[in-house]
């Protein structure tokens, strides 16, 4: 069972760095926000310039790749991508309504909707204990934490949080 907790974990750590490396990489190439630019009443944008369409396919490719070669399908990852993704746009879009600027962080909701969601779905499927799905978000909270200094100081990440 520990070779499943890790894989998920690798799941997890995968498919939320995607987007980040390939931004990285791309730079401002292809970086066309989800939201299209669009904004609420308040003027806020609906999740921010951050969330773009590259990112999303960059975690779907990673989430699914993963699948497959841990042996759980291509569409076990298709669907645990999504819910990544969702639980990144859902910490997003309460952080624009919060005043929150796109890469501000806000601790716990920034790693804990996309890990937790995820993970509810991951254990549910592989007929895991409900509390791995709880420890993995708090794993992954805590592994983002320590290796987000490190991806600034590389310039990886805009940062150190």
């Amino acid at each position: 069972m520990l070779e499943t907790f890790i894989k998920l974990l690798v799941m997890l750590l995968a498919t939320n760095g995607a987007p980040i490396l390939v931004a990285w990489i791309l730079q401002a190439h292809y970086a066309r926000p989800l939201d299209l630019g669009r904004k609420l009443q308040n003027g806020q944008p609906v999740f921010g310039s951050s969330k773009t369409w590259r990112g999303l396919v960059a975690a779907l490719v990673t989430s699914c790749v993963l699948s497959i070669i841990f042996d759980y399908g291509i569409w076990f990852g298709l669907v645990f991508g999504v819910l990544v993704i969702t639980g990144d746009l859902i910490s997003s879009f309460i952080k624009r309504r919060m005043g929150l600027k796109p890469s501000d962080r806000c601790r716990g909701l920034d790693q804990l909707p996309e890990s937790f969601i995820p993970s509810v779905y991951a254990v549910n499927v592989l007929g895991a204990d409900w509390w791995w799905a709880v420890l993995l978000a708090l794993v992954f909270m805590l592994l983002v934490i320590l290796i987000s200094k490190p991806l600034f100081w590389l310039n990886i990440r805009n940062r150190p949080y």
